[in-house]
């Protein structure tokens, strides 16, 4: 199947995944599946095309803004994708069969792991003339949940369930990509805001900038639970003042940003990613503040709950990083 016909597939089908075979060693063409642009997802797909373009002869690498972590690992399982990148929670979820996966017909058992690299905070902002200053007084109020597919949603569902929810409990809950959410938080269409993602963030950065909002903490017996049953959560801090109006830190919970391939793909195409990465991890820690402290270590041993990719192995195994 050409690119442009799986692509295409892809972008159309949030659920589906296209027809394709495995690649053969230097495919010409490797397409990332990000999330949107607004995002740091999508950021961090165009620093690893940029590196894999650099490095790696006759590849040509292309980052797709797509709805997010689940529509990714549905289309890296199925060959649309060759690399996404997803939550380390739903990439857990999607080889257990658990959470949103549990009653899918596909298996998700052929998803690899290359590497993890930002932690991503799960974020909560409100407009500050809302009056809601902790989480739970989201309850009542117009809130955006974030679009189906997005990892977003799908940890606020976590959320949800955890502290007895469902969207009936808010007076509106508006489902919008994390492109337009900001827009319509400053437009006063939403109170509230949840996005799970890396910071500095310039959608956050635009809400809390133009339309005097603030970060809301995080933290309570039902997430304490939460974080407590799933090794894949972990308590976190956005720091203070990385945001105009917010000069305290605010305490939440995140996961880890994992980057995604299938067995299906070439071991030695994903060793030479994996190289292009690794080998020029400097200039890829300037390419956007998320990724400004990433250590090399963390990056093979935090978040990874996908088998690792065999060509990703054997690259860790020869720099002494496993």
């Amino acid at each position: 199947m050409k690119r442009t016909g799986r692509l295409a597939t892809a972008l159309t089908l949030a659920a589906a995944v296209a027809a394709g075979g495995a690649l053969t060693a230097w495919a010409q063409e490797i397409a990332i599946g990000a999330g949107s642009k607004a995002g740091v997802y999508y950021q961090v797909g165009r620093a690893i095309c940029r590196l894999v373009d650099r490095e790696v002869e006759g590849t040509t690498c292309t980052v797709i803004a797509t709805p997010g972590s689940l529509f990714n690992l549905s289309n890296v399982r199925g060959g649309a994708l060759e690399i996404g990148l997803a939550q380390s929670d739903w990439q857990f979820n999607a080889v257990n069969k658990s959470g949103p996966f549990e009653f899918m017909d596909d298996d998700f058992g052929n998803l690899r792991a290359l590497f993890s690299v930002h932690s991503e905070p799960f974020t909560v902002v409100a407009r500050r003339d809302s009056g809601i200053r902790t989480f739970d007084d989201l309850k009542g109020a117009r809130v955006n949940i974030g679009n189906p597919g997005s990892g977003q949603r799908a940890t606020m569902e976590a959320v949800m369930a955890v502290k007895g929810w469902d969207k009936d409990d808010f007076l509106l809950a508006e489902e919008l990509p994390a492109a337009q959410q900001s827009l319509a938080l400053c437009h006063g269409r939403v109170q509230a805001i949840v996005y799970t993602v890396g910071h500095p963030n310039a959608s956050i950065g635009k809400a809390t900038g133009l339309c005097d909002s603030v970060l809301v903490e995080v933290s309570d017996p039902d997430i304490d639970r939460l974080v407590a049953e799933n090794a894949y959560y972990a308590y976190t801090t956005v720091p203070g003042g990385m945001y105009p109006g917010n000069p305290d830190p605010v305490r939440t919970f995140g996961v880890k940003a994992t980057v995604v391939s299938s067995s299906d793909v070439d071991a030695d195409l994903i060793y030479e990613v994996v190289r292009a990465v690794f080998d020029n991890l400097g200039r890829f820690r300037r390419m956007h503040p998320a990724l400004g402290t990433l250590e090399p270590t963390a990056m093979v041993r935090e978040g990874l709950s996908a088998p690792l990719h065999e060509g990703a192995r054997r690259y860790f195994v020869e720099k002494g990083l496993m």
